[in-house]
């Protein structure tokens, strides 16, 4: 789910974000992070020098007086050797920086991970706040990342569209295995393998009906 970055968006201490310079002094520069005392970057924090306007990708962090402050050192406390996370896990993302190869992350704002350019479905913003899966993990620790899950877990993401779409449509859904690619992948945001895969698991469980037009719900007291 994607997080658009506004006044009223409010990261937390221990997170990365992606906040705008409001002002700069003999202090450090100023970032907005929606709250009504701005967040302080100070100049031992950052990599560069950066002008009222700009947007910069920042850790927040608490400083030796116990305030809230902000680091553009971001590899001070994001690893590339991540721990506790397996393949399939849904995590937490930030957008970071192109490479040849794809685009970095920031995990669960912890590690370090690789979106890889051929599984991108499209372009993303650098500060992008989203919800990914890992894709893998490398020998080393390095995390392989994934905007949709696989396997046993896209299924399980099929089927709760469709249910979703379901309740939200008076218990009925004008779609078949017979409709369209597109028009599947825009109502539910599933692929047509998924979207049917999805079907067949819900009418074993006798949660749905395939009729003529489309699919209904099956409510408690129809069984």
């Amino acid at each position: 789910m994607n997080v658009s970055q506004h006044s009223s968006f409010q990261p937390e201490i221990g997170e990365v974000a992606y906040l705008k310079v409001v002002a700069v002094n003999d202090t450090g520069a100023f970032l907005d992070w929606g709250r009504p005392k701005d967040l302080l970057l100070p100049y031992s924090e950052q990599r560069a020098r950066p002008p009222a306007g700009k947007r910069v990708m920042v850790m927040i962090f608490e400083d030796d007086q116990g305030r809230p402050a902000a680091s553009m050192r971001l590899d001070d406390f994001i690893v590339d050797r991540a721990e506790g996370l397996a393949a399939g896990d849904k995590v937490c993302l930030v957008i970071g920086e192109r490479t040849d190869l794809g685009v970095k992350a920031v995990v669960d704002h912890r590690f370090w991970g690789l979106l890889y350019h051929a599984d991108l479905p499209r372009p993303l913003r650098r500060g992008e706040r989203l919800e990914g899966y890992v894709r893998q993990v490398r020998e080393d620790g390095r995390l392989d990342l994934s905007l949709t899950p696989s396997g046993a877990a896209k299924q399980q993401l099929a089927a709760q569209r469709v249910m979703d779409a379901l309740e939200a449509h008076q218990g009925f859904l004008a779609l078949s295995d017979k409709s369209p690619a597109d028009v599947i992948k825009a109502q539910l945001g599933v692929s047509k393998s998924a979207f049917k895969q999805a079907i067949g698991k819900l009418y074993k469980q006798r949660k749905v009906v395939i009729e003529k037009d489309g699919i209904r719900l099956v409510k408690a007291s129809d069984d």
